[in-house]
């Protein structure tokens, strides 16, 4: 089999993915992202985070051109993404009860705003207790992570429950338990894993709702332009000057 042909059985996995999560996901995606219109709305402040690689898509919307200005990146020393050494650890600290809590109450995170959490598999420590600390403190919660999970592996949060469970909104990206969508005979292992694509997709996705939404309220989403065309900052530096107090990548 070429190479060729795997990189297109992959595009076709994918791309049926994310018709799935535009078909199946269009009531969450809107409720989603009247949330975060009405947070903006009302005064309030965005957040996102993930663990590992479910880090990637909460990056994915923090100071982005064509995104909000609002969205702030919550940071787990150790946990975003894989630089810290050894990587394993990050791995480990999604398992340590307490941690998220000790972040959530150093965070400027309050009631009346939104925390995107992303998890796959939803079921450690770390995006399950971030999830029930931050509506217990009165923030909404929209999840996003694949469902499946809850069914086919045990918690690892001393509740039992996993992220879907403490959430105000769930977003399923479908992903089947393991993350990879091929096999091959040769190959011992299967590889290829597309819940980047289609996490980083469904949020985008929830983002245009959000901005749409306010639009049509007579309200101008607070977006950000690409530094790299001709008057990008000017614009950015007013909509920084606008809402500095709900921006905290700056400070």
């Amino acid at each position: 089999m070429g190479d060729s042909k795997l990189a297109g059985q992959f595009f076709d996995a994918a791309i049926g993915l994310l018709q799935r999560v535009r078909d199946e996901e269009a009531g969450a995606v809107e409720a989603a992202g009247t949330l975060i219109a009405d947070t903006v709305a009302d005064g309030g402040r965005l957040f996102a985070f993930g663990a590992g690689h479910s880090s990637l898509a909460a990056q994915d919307l923090v100071y982005r051109a064509g995104g909000l200005a609002l969205m702030n990146l919550l940071a787990v020393p150790g946990a975003v993404g894989v630089d810290v050494v050894p990587a394993t650890l990050g791995s480990a600290l999604e398992r340590v009860d307490g941690l998220a809590s000790a972040v959530l109450d150093c965070s400027p995170a309050r009631a009346g705003d939104v925390l995107v959490i992303i998890s796959l598999s939803g079921r450690n420590a770390l995006p399950v207790e971030m999830a029930m600390h931050a509506r217990a403190l009165g923030l909404k919660v929209i999840g996003v992570t694949s469902v499946a999970y809850a069914s086919e592996t045990e918690s690892r949060h001393a509740s039992g429950t996993y992220l879907k469970d403490h959430c105000d909104v769930v977003l399923d990206s479908k992903i089947a338990i393991g993350d990879a969508e091929l096999t091959l005979d040769s190959v011992p292992a299967p590889f290829a894993p597309a819940s980047t694509v289609v996490t980083s997709a469904l949020l985008q996705s929830v983002m245009a709702t959000a901005a749409g939404t306010l639009a049509d309220r007579g309200i101008e989403p607070p977006l950000l332009r690409s530094g790299n065309v001709d008057g990008g900052h000017e614009w950015n530096g007013r909509v920084f000057e606008e809402y500095g107090d709900r921006i905290f990548y700056r400070r």
